[in-house]
């Protein structure tokens, strides 16, 4: 006879500390947001743009279905922001070495620029956020974040289907 276990119900607070989270997240969101716009955008690229400046350098190279997916946007929103890229010479489209009939697409050497410029100037900024907080505070912070991050792109990207009546679903049933 197989037993069958009921899922443990959730912590009691967990509906108060899920409403705090999400409260202090946004305030953090809204801040980061408009200082990323205000300190890109006068490098002459959208926050979208560098973006997709980014995981073009990190990745090395994306065709634009992946890049997409990464960029959690549709793919003709995608392509108008890599066109523009293209158009500013931060980007270029090439052959795609292991399909001749797709391309990928690929940062320049003035992207790469421009995106380390852009990184160095973000990361100062971090530097000044971060200098009073203690040590340990610091790597805490850091690490909790990269849990969120994976225990968000889990539950809620990248391909993962989440069943239409579940929360955190935008689909209707």
């Amino acid at each position: 006879m197989k037993l069958h276990t009921l899922p443990a119900p959730p912590p009691p607070d967990l509906d108060r500390e899920a409403e705090a989270f999400h409260s202090a997240l946004s305030d953090l969101l809204r801040i980061y947001q408009f200082r990323d716009r205000d300190k890109i955008c006068c490098h002459d690229i959208s926050v979208t743009q560098c973006h997709a400046l980014e995981l073009l350098v990190d990745s090395g190279s994306l065709r634009l279905g992946e890049l997409a997916a990464r960029l959690f946007l549709d793919k003709s929103t995608t392509s108008r922001v890599i066109d523009a890229l293209v158009r500013k010479a931060y980007v270029e489209k090439q052959a795609d070495p292991a399909d001749g009939r797709a391309s990928v697409l690929v940062a320049t050497a003035s992207g790469r620029d421009l995106y380390e410029r852009i990184n160095l100037d973000l990361i100062a900024q971090q530097k000044e956020l971060l200098r009073d907080l203690d040590s340990q505070v610091r790597a805490g912070v850091t690490k909790v974040l990269r849990q969120l991050a994976r225990a968000a792109e889990a539950r809620f990207c990248c391909g993962v289907s989440v069943a239409a009546d579940s929360p955190g679903s935008c689909c209707p049933e």
